[in-house]
């Protein structure tokens, strides 16, 4: 939890979303007083003030945590021991021959600029393996700009380093003050990354050794601040053996392993078979450790302090006053919506989504096979963002079409498999994908029947369900996102003498009780076409603070898909709409 109050911002008992509020630092000197200025992310606890320019970050407890040790370490910070040999560094030999530059351009595929960078020079080499002078291609590893070490590689692949000379990574410069890092297994590896352009890349200085003492006076300053860090040695078993204990050393929790497909062992061959967007694409599929976390009082404190002092927060809300008062989101939560076939679920869903994104710019990710061809699903998603219909008119006009067409561009994904499964590893897989190069923060999953259900041998459906909806909540826990799903009820029987269907419960829905159980927030979808009413019925609020079960009347416009609140109870005439949501200022 982020102590906004420290600073001494007022976020309304709020704990997600973007609100506005008054400034700290200028409103006590304004003619109004209560001029809303200030514009803050709960979220990530930025907070921007548009009239005094004030801004900031507001840190929680694991980014307090990570700087507190950050600190410690470098005033703990180890300086190199003295008794290395330190070679001399030859300006003259970064000129290299044409048959060495040829060879690492045409058949290494190093760009110029990487072999400039790293500053690779060449230089004859007496070789113990052969016993002769042989030329060599020279890595030369730097510290703060000063020659640490060479590792003289020549052509029959004859390999050593300056002898005395201290073991460091090589390019370790590049990852000073960096978020991530890229640890391959050789120098050439490491080039191929340069060339590519990621230079926050380091290589091991001894090859796939597990000895990784030479590691030890570079933890606290230069891996220590690292939010991932990406694995990217050789798949033998030397290599596996290497990443085992960097995994070990630097903590799975942060770690990715990068791999290079069938007949690539390593970061060049891939380069040379498949190119610089191919090799890229490895390190944005770079797999997760699962990971369990265990934590204590004392790990969050702050935390718990906060929470002590400032108590309870509402989440998110839409917009929907009469939704509002039930119910406010907050990232991390599995929401579950259900209903009648035919009661719109989707079309409310829909709206749900765009005011959150529009509100609190939480980028959202659909798996609706339903709603296809895509395109048709974008147009409904624009009526309801303008509030006019899809068609060239007085206000559905050129300008508003392409901000309309902008919005989705940048806000909405969808995931559709194509040629492989519709399981749910797949959708996650996607949707993981989605997170890092989107950033969304919203998964809807509409319905759950268009997913792929195999069980394993001796699973019941009761097990696979209930391991699905675990799946959705880790997944919604680990990646900071809101987790929507969709699920039909069983069959329900009109009554005979009514012709009535009932409405549908939470323990209604098909399969399994764990979805009311696993859920966090449960809603009904509940359409009376005599009326002209849609009822969102919030059945379950798990945590108090973010709403209570209620219900909230609406009338949905068949023209642009929007629902406005209307008053309850107001039966055959529905009460003044509410047209507070003006979506056209919005984008």
């Amino acid at each position: 939890m982020r102590d906004f109050h420290s600073l001494g911002i007022d976020v309304n008992r709020r704990t997600a979303g973007h609100i506005k509020t008054t400034c700290p630092h200028c409103t006590e000197t304004r003619h109004n007083k209560r001029d809303k200025s200030l514009s803050v992310n709960l979220d990530d606890g930025k907070f921007l003030c548009h009239h005094c320019g004030w801004k900031g970050c507001v840190p929680d407890e694991t980014e307090l945590r990570e700087r507190r040790q950050r600190a410690e370490s470098r005033k703990r910070q180890q300086v190199p021991p003295a008794h290395f040999r330190r070679p001399t560094f030859d300006l003259t030999r970064l000129t290299l021959s044409e048959k060495t530059e040829h060879y690492l351009v045409s058949t290494r595929y190093l760009s110029q600029s990487a072999i400039r960078d790293l500053r690779i020079t060449e230089q004859e080499e007496f070789m113990p393996q052969s016993g002769k002078l042989e030329n060599c291609i020279c890595f030369n590893y730097f510290e703060s700009g000063e020659l640490v070490n060479t590792k003289f590689r020549s052509g029959q692949k004859h390999f050593k380093m300056v002898k005395d000379a201290e073991l460091i990574p090589y390019n370790i410069d590049s990852i000073l003050d960096t978020p991530e890092c890229i640890i391959t297994e050789g120098e050439m590896d490491a080039a191929s990354f340069v060339t590519i352009g990621r230079r926050d890349v380091v290589s091991v200085p001894s090859g796939a050794n597990s000895n990784l003492t030479w590691l030890d006076r570079f933890i606290p300053t230069h891996f220590e601040d690292k939010k991932t860090i990406y694995i990217a040695v050789d798949e033998d078993s030397a290599g596996l053996k290497l990443r085992d204990e960097l995994l070990r050393r630097l903590g799975t929790e942060r770690c990715r392993i990068v791999h290079f497909g069938p007949g690539c062992k390593d970061a060049n061959e891939h380069l040379a078979q498949f190119g610089a967007e191919s090799l890229g694409i490895c390190i944005e599929q770079a797999e997760e450790i699962p990971l369990e976390g265990v934590f204590t009082a004392e790990e969050l404190a702050g935390e718990l302090r906060a929470l002590y002092e400032n108590g309870m927060s509402s989440g998110a809300e839409t917009g929907w006053e009469n939704f509002d008062k039930y119910c406010t989101l907050e990232l991390q939560r599995l929401l579950l919506i259900s209903g009648r076939p035919g009661d719109g679920k989707s079309e409310w869903l829909d709206e749900l989504v765009m005011r959150l994104c529009l509100r609190h710019q939480w980028k959202v990710a659909y798996f609706s096979p339903e709603n296809m061809p895509i395109v048709y699903h974008h147009r409904k998603l624009i009526e309801k963002l303008t509030g006019f219909g899809f068609n060239p008119s007085v206000g559905m006009t050129e300008e508003l079409y392409q901000k309309s067409v902008q919005f989705l561009t940048e806000n909405v994904c969808h995931i559709l498999p194509g040629d492989e499964d519709y399981s749910i590893d797949t959708i996650l897989q996607k949707a993981r994908g989605l997170v890092v190069r989107k950033g969304i923060r919203i998964l809807v999953i509409d319905p759950l029947n268009r997913i792929d259900q195999r069980l394993p041998p001796g699973q019941t459906e009761l097990q696979y369900l209930s391991s699905l909806l675990n799946s959705l909540s880790r997944f919604a826990t680990h990646y900071h996102c809101l987790v929507i799903l969709v699920a039909h009820p069983r069959k329900m029987n009109r009554n005979p003498l009514t012709g009535v269907t009932p409405c549908v419960g939470m323990y209604d829905i098909f399969g399994s009780s764990d979805f009311y159980n696993k859920a966090d927030f449960g809603i009904i979808v509940e359409r009376d076409d005599q009326k002209g009413l849609v009822t969102i019925h919030v059945e379950k609020v798990k945590f108090k603070h973010l709403g209570t079960p209620g219900n909230a009347t609406f009338v949905y416009n068949i023209v642009n898909g929007r629902y406005s609140p209307c008053e309850e109870g107001a039966g055959d005439k529905p009460g003044p709409i509410n047209t507070q949501f003006d979506n056209k200022a919005w984008i």
